[in-house]
């Protein structure tokens, strides 16, 4: 039996907890968050610097000079710094009482590919070696000095996109584990057509202000969808940032989406593409022997073809075309016919894809009789089909022949020679296709638009807000991915005056894409480049 007191003593500790639940609860502190973090001071928006020195001998002229290999901090649209952004420049040293020597922008396209091949290939002071139209050996691959390198001429700045090479996109948040959805909105930043221009004059601005370079003569060089970037981005830097651009120089060039050969097929009832790639394919089949009206393998003869083929394309081919299913049946065999005396593809084969034949389906069929198929950035390359009975090439034999030889050399070019990036990851490319942003806001519109892209009325507008702007296009007649007669037509349609036509230059070169893979294309592509920066650099009354 319990003890009185014990029962007192219970009845006591009853009344008080009764008490207490009658209190209402208080809220206890929560735990210091800490203060938002910095991005600008984020270890991974660190801007870094390697300075090495070099020389190299261009065009029988030495020339001492310093490379400096870094990353620069980029802010986003809303100046928060959100990415930094890697590079490599290149600076001559200027002689005595020299002027003001050229700066040159150089990139590559994608979009969402790092600058490597024009770095690499083209114009940095060194370059690998490859097949020049046919796959070479494994490693290891070959890096020669670069007689044609431009710094004979200009300074370079090679610049990779947000998010490849050493660069990186950033989203800073003080809870870690919504770092990874945070990323994802904040590669929308800069994953787009006019947020890449905009990231891009981010870049330049920050660039000419760190090294002192805002009164040089100023250059823009980009190649594939770097073109389409350039036409953005002179408009941009002139209209927006007060950045005058004496020249804008267009590699394998693509300013409306709407006149690419690959995918035609799903934009029924536009046939301009159709036409305006069959050049390319009449130089690839006369370069690959399938033509025996034109069998002479001089570059005459290669010359009088390409004429006659833009003769046809656009005053039979695609009139033709245009006519849909009323196109009488024995017309349809008539064209049919020139058509293949042409391109090297049969007759059945033509009227049964109704005269159509995109990209794809050219690359698979022109030597589909030899298990073979042709390249698309250079159609000089070419390979085993993967599937004979594929109905277009599934591989392009020129991006499997040279892809690892740049990527190699260049890590360890940028590691041993540039002591650059020991620690970082370099990334080739970003995977941006799923993520990008078509949009874009032309001059004069109100919005963006959800269209095909065309930035034709952006250089446009910066052609005639500056009329002393000069444009040149460098193409390769085997390049099946932005055909050199797309580029004639983008040109002849600029909607520019009269009075600014003589200030676009055009230059063709008997390679593809990348005609900097032929040593003779890449002499020819300097000494016109050359020849532009020394006409333009030059201060006129």
């Amino acid at each position: 039996m319990p003890s009185p007191l014990s029962i007192a003593g219970r009845k006591v500790f009853l009344a008080l907890l009764l008490c207490a639940a009658a209190l209402p609860l208080r809220a206890q502190p929560a735990p210091d968050a800490g203060p938002e973090p910095d991005p600008a001071k984020d270890p991974r928006l660190a801007e870094q610097t390697q300075v090495t020195q070099g020389v190299v001998t261009a065009r029988g002229k030495r020339i001492e000079y310093r490379a400096v290999a870094g990353l620069l901090q980029v802010d986003d649209s809303k100046e928060v710094p959100s990415a930094v952004m890697s590079y490599v420049a290149y600076f001559g040293k200027a002689e005595p009482g020299a002027r003001q020597r050229p700066v040159l922008f150089l990139y590559n396209g994608g979009p969402g590919s790092a600058t490597v091949w024009l770095h690499m290939g083209a114009f940095g002071p060194k370059r690998v070696l490859t097949g020049n139209g046919q796959r070479g050996p494994a490693a290891p691959y070959r890096l020669v000095d670069n007689e044609s390198s431009l710094l004979d001429v200009a300074d370079l700045v090679f610049i990779d996109a947000p998010g490849t090479g050493f660069g990186r996109i950033v989203a800073v948040d003080k809870n870690k584990a919504k770092e990874r959805e945070a990323l994802k909105e904040k590669e929308k930043e800069f994953w787009g057509v006019d947020q890449d221009a905009n990231a891009f004059a981010r870049f330049i601005k920050k660039f000419l202000t760190v090294n002192k370079l805002w009164n040089a003569p100023k250059y823009l060089f980009g190649e594939s969808y770097g073109t389409t970037r350039s036409a953005a981005l002179v408009h941009l830097l002139q209209e927006r940032h007060d950045v005058d651009v004496n020249g804008v120089m267009l590699l394998s060039q693509i300013l409306n989406f709407g006149f690419s050969p690959d995918d035609p097929q799903f934009a029924p009832g536009s046939d301009l593409p159709y036409a305006l790639v069959l050049p390319t394919y009449a130089a690839t089949a006369w370069y690959h022997g399938r033509l025996p009206a034109w069998a002479d393998r001089s570059p005459q003869t290669l010359e009088r073809l390409l004429t006659a083929a833009r003769q046809f394309a656009l005053t039979e081919y695609l009139p033709a075309l245009t006519a849909g299913a009323g196109l009488d049946p024995a017309r349809r065999r008539a064209v049919a016919e020139k058509l293949a005396s042409f391109i090297g593809i049969p007759v059945p084969y033509l009227e049964k894809a109704k005269l159509r034949v995109y990209g794809g389906m050219f690359s698979n069929q022109l030597l589909a009789d030899q298990g073979m198929t042709t390249g698309r950035l250079d159609t000089r390359y070419s390979g085993p089909s993967l599937d004979p009975m594929a109905k277009e090439a599934e591989y392009d034999p020129q991006s499997a022949a040279i892809s690892s030889a740049y990527i190699s050399v260049y890590n360890d070019y940028v590691r041993n020679t540039l002591k650059f990036g020991a620690d970082l990851d370099y990334k080739p490319s970003a995977p941006v296709w799923r993520h990008w942003d078509w949009k874009h806001q032309p001059p004069g519109s109100r919005w963006a638009r959800q269209e095909t892209v065309n930035v034709m009325p952006d250089l446009a507008a910066a052609m005639r807000t500056n009329p002393r702007l000069r444009v040149a296009n460098y193409s390769g007649i085997y390049d099946l991915a932005t055909p050199f007669a797309a580029a004639e037509y983008e040109f002849a349609h600029l909607p520019i005056p009269d009075s600014l036509r003589a200030n676009l230059e055009f230059n063709y070169y008997p390679a593809g894409h990348m005609m900097y893979d032929d040593p003779a294309s890449l002499a020819k592509l300097h000494d016109d480049v050359a020849r532009f920066l020394g006409e333009t650099a030059t201060p006129t009354k």
